[in-house]
């Protein structure tokens, strides 16, 4: 692998935004209302956002000052003078309507208004909620923390969730929020979104047979670790069990209809070898880990 090496100091922070909102993706999305001293509404997305603390209840967001002019953002103002905000989460249907609310509107403009959205009163914070969202935090903003003075500094904004709102028609049959219904979008690079759908959703479940720290890659045997067929994942996988399988349990697992053929053949050992790493794949893809040890052990 050939590596680009890049100083902070060497780029232009327009060149170091695109490198890094193409590499730390996908982002999820904060659309924020926010209201100031006068009462004045504003709605706006930030893609520096996630989540930070349980215990407290803490999301954290960034509103950069503008690279071209180093001027602040409504947003920003807003918190100062209002220590509020409601952070909306974006779902597929309402992606275009939240990105028109990213333009440099006057202050005054309201971008409720601007992009259709409806404005649902707060039961605990001023600003207020946007309806279409289908889970919508109520929070008060415990601190901003300015993170530089030029063009671009972000401006961390620590906010404490006190009430949750949250769509029923996302929820599952545990009344927990369902990801495959739920839509979601994020933020990638340049003019590139992504979207979360049931075609690229996948788990990574610890095996039910695996309990405990597993043994890790370099308590694997040499022929295991190095292997040409198994790839990262697999030996992953295979590093969650907390002990390798028994002596006794390789050599009844060998006995069985589905090996007997691979061990019966007349092939060399290198063959033979390869046919049971990638027998020992295809049980990884099936998630019966602790038996695709067994056939690597044997």
């Amino acid at each position: 692998m050939r590596l680009k090496t890049i100083d902070a100091s060497s780029v232009t922070p327009a060149e170091m935004q695109g490198y890094l909102h193409y590499a730390i993706a996908p982002r999820p999305i904060c659309f924020a209302s926010t209201i100031d001293k006068n009462g004045e509404v504003n709605l706006s997305p930030f893609s520096f956002f996630n989540v930070f603390s349980i215990n407290p209840p803490i999301l954290v967001f960034s509103p950069t000052s503008r690279a071209r002019d180093n001027t602040t953002k409504h947003t920003l103002e807003n918190v100062l003078e209002v220590p509020e905000c409601v952070i909306n989460i974006v779902s597929y249907g309402m992606v275009q309507q939240t990105y028109l609310t990213s333009a440099d509107y006057p202050r005054g403009v309201n971008e409720f208004y601007k992009a259709g959205f409806t404005e649902l009163a707060s039961e605990t914070v001023r600003p207020p909620r946007v309806a279409e969202s289908s889970v919508q935090l109520e929070c008060v903003v415990n601190d901003v923390i300015s993170l530089g003075k030029n063009g671009g500094a972000g401006n961390l904004v620590i906010a404490e969730v006190k009430r949750m709102h949250i769509n029923e028609d996302i929820l599952d049959a545990d009344g927990k929020i369902d990801p495959h219904k739920i839509d979601l979008v994020a933020r990638l690079g340049g003019d590139w979104y992504c979207r979360v759908t049931r075609d690229n959703l996948f788990k990574i479940a610890k095996p039910i047979d695996c309990s405990g720290a597993g043994i890790g890659i370099d308590a694997f045997p040499g022929e295991v670790k190095n292997s040409s067929i198994l790839t990262g994942n697999n030996l992953g996988l295979l590093g969650l069990v907390n002990a390798l399988p028994s002596d006794e349990d390789v050599e009844a697992f060998s006995k069985t209809d589905e090996m007997k053929v691979l061990l019966d053949a007349d092939i060399d050992n290198h063959i033979r070898t390869m046919r049971l790493h990638l027998k020992a794949k295809d049980l990884l893809d099936n998630g019966r880990v602790m038996d695709a040890w067994k056939v690597l052990l044997m």
